[in-house]
């Protein structure tokens, strides 16, 4: 059984995400607990997220995607209480095709500047197999080893089977690339499950993020989508 922690040990955060919104479904819950607990918390996204599809485009024109999700996001992590942002400016769907050592390059830059305990990013699986979620999972491994070495602990988001089976339809949709990771109970090292007014935040940080949001909460429906996004759970990046 791996060592637990708990969000109050994780020290200095930064989360390492492939588009906007990729830090509040993956890490929001996480963020608000430890920044409770005296911990700075910062986010880095690779792109702005402008080939994002919506659920209604005659609300959210492609067109000006990139600065509708910019407005977004800044809405979202204000609601989280994250002040800490930084752009990569790359091209959504374009992540792969960047040089890795450029990559890794940028995100060592943010390392070096706020010298974290601990990187939240994507593990090999890119949670839903997205190849840019993939890429900066990769990008942010290589650059937490260089800068920081074994000092920074990198975790990537996971699931277990129980959390999994009751959204079985709802994930067959949503992660369309790839099935979303599952590990044992016992392989989980930071398992954080929320309610009451943390969870209440998170959802808002989500709606603020509605070009993305609104369609799949009003399929699910309200109650629903808030047990979905309820649990955060954590592994050791290999």
């Amino acid at each position: 059984m791996s060592e637990r922690l708990s969000p109050h040990e994780l020290g200095t955060i930064v989360g390492v995400w492939a588009h906007p919104d990729d830090e509040c479904y993956l890490m929001a819950g996480t963020a608000m607990l430890a920044a409770a607990a005296g911990s700075h918390v910062a986010v880095v996204s690779a792109t702005m997220g402008e080939a994002g599809s919506t659920a209604d485009e005659s609300r959210w024109p492609l067109a000006s995607m990139a600065s509708t999700r910019e407005a977004e996001l800044a809405a979202s992590l204000a609601e989280l209480g994250i002040e800490d942002h930084t752009s990569l400016g790359l091209p959504d769907g374009g992540v792969p095709g960047v040089d890795p050592l450029e990559g890794i390059e940028l995100v060592a830059a943010v390392l070096e500047r706020l010298r974290p305990d601990t990187v939240l990013t994507f593990g090999p699986d890119g949670v839903t197999g997205h190849p840019d979620h993939v890429a900066v999972g990769h990008w942010a491994q290589h650059a937490a080893r260089r800068v920081l070495g074994e000092r920074c602990r990198v975790l990537a988001p996971t699931f277990t089977a129980e959390l999994l089976e009751p959204f079985a339809q709802v994930n067959a949709v949503v992660y369309e690339w790839a099935p979303p990771p599952s590990v044992d109970p016992e392989d989980v090292v930071l398992d954080v499950r929320l309610d009451g007014e943390i969870l209440d935040r998170k959802v808002r940080a989500l709606q603020a993020q509605a070009s993305q949001t609104s369609g799949i909460e009003q399929w699910m429906g309200a109650a629903r989508y808030r047990q979905w996004v309820s649990a955060e759970l954590w592994v050791p990046r290999g």
